[in-house]
């Protein structure tokens, strides 16, 4: 059953980017008209990005504009000229790691930029046929270095240990005052450790494997003893689907609401790499490091939920996640 109006259009931000790209894939193959956003910036691999491009453009009833949320000025074109129902916001600047090095672009992307977003669906909302629903992404990096798991949404998480997850922090406060100053129904949505094909190479399990094929040792950090709540990018955006046309009650603050959406079942990263070197069917040589600045020991996604509001938690399993990601990881790069 589709969970929206194929007359709508959705919006999506990010729309080459690896959950945007599947977002955006899933809803043109079940009949939406999808206007997609994204900079194509080269923070890494143009190319793949521009395969997942070529991909959407196959699909009669997709729109692409490229560009950055941070620009006004095209924010504001996208939507009077297109006037979308819903929009899911996906365009950040990724990574923790690259946020120690590079703070500026984390504000212009994801402060600036969801700002713009923000002020878009304000103007549209007072329209008659403005926008019903806002979805946009937040981080399972807000949870910081807590110690309780699983990790809850009704946490408190004032502690970020990185300027990423500072900035999404600052996108859930933005947005629930938004929700609550000018009645812009939203939904934020907590992702966790997500993989699958079409993904980011600057991801953990894409640089392993990357590493593997050019028989090049891979970093394993904090000599793995590291335990991640690994989501396979089809669960995420089943997830993202289910809350498109079914924005949160107003509970008399505001119509906003938060989800993890995460396997809710955490993994030793070393116990991830033995599962990717036999679907890979390769060895790796590794390297154990110290923990690096800005990572957190684990992730553990509780999500009752999601379960109770839509009827739905993640059940990919780590092998075949994994075995769809490398049967398309030697496909794509013919090894």
């Amino acid at each position: 059953m589709i969970p929206f109006d194929v007359k709508n259009t959705i919006l999506v931000t990010g729309a080459a980017g690896f959950i945007g790209f599947h977002l955006s894939r899933l809803l043109l193959s079940e009949g939406a008209a999808v206007v997609g956003i994204d900079n194509m910036n080269d923070y890494y691999d143009v190319r793949l990005k521009e395969s997942r491009l070529e991909v959407l453009n196959g699909y009669e009833r997709f729109t692409f504009v490229r560009g950055s949320i941070s620009n006004e000025e095209l924010v504001n074109y996208v939507f009077s000229d297109h006037h979308p129902d819903i929009v899911v916001n996906l365009a950040a600047q990724a990574g923790v790691r690259y946020s120690i090095d590079n703070p500026r672009s984390y504000v212009d992307s994801n402060l600036v930029g969801f700002f713009n977003i923000l002020e878009a669906c304000r103007d549209s909302y007072n329209m008659d046929s403005g926008v019903k629903h806002l979805v946009y992404a937040s981080s399972s990096s807000v949870y910081g270095n807590q110690e309780k798991t699983p990790f809850s949404v009704s946490d408190p998480v004032d502690h970020p240990i990185s300027l990423y997850a500072a900035t999404k922090k600052s996108n859930e406060l933005m947005g629930y005052a938004y929700s609550h100053l000018y009645g812009i129904p939203m939904t934020g949505v907590r992702f966790f450790t997500v993989y699958g094909p079409y993904g980011r190479p600057d991801m953990a399990y894409f640089k392993f494997a990357d590493k593997m094929r050019r028989g090049e040792p891979i970093q394993i950090y904090n000599n793995g003893d590291l335990l991640r709540d690994f989501t396979y990018v089809d669960d995420i955006v089943a997830g993202l689907e289910r809350m498109l046309c079914n924005p949160p009650e107003d509970d008399g603050q505001a119509q906003h609401a938060l989800y993890n959406i995460g396997n809710n079942s955490p993994v030793r990263v070393l116990d991830f790499i033995d599962v990717l070197e036999e679907e890979l069917g390769m060895k790796a040589v590794r390297e154990y490091l110290p923990m690096q600045p800005g990572d957190v020991y684990q992730t553990y996604a509780d999500v009752d939920d999601l379960e109770r509001d839509f009827g739905y938690r993640p059940s990919t399993t780590l092998k075949q996640g994994l075995h769809e990601f490398a049967k398309w990881y030697r496909d794509y790069y013919q090894i």
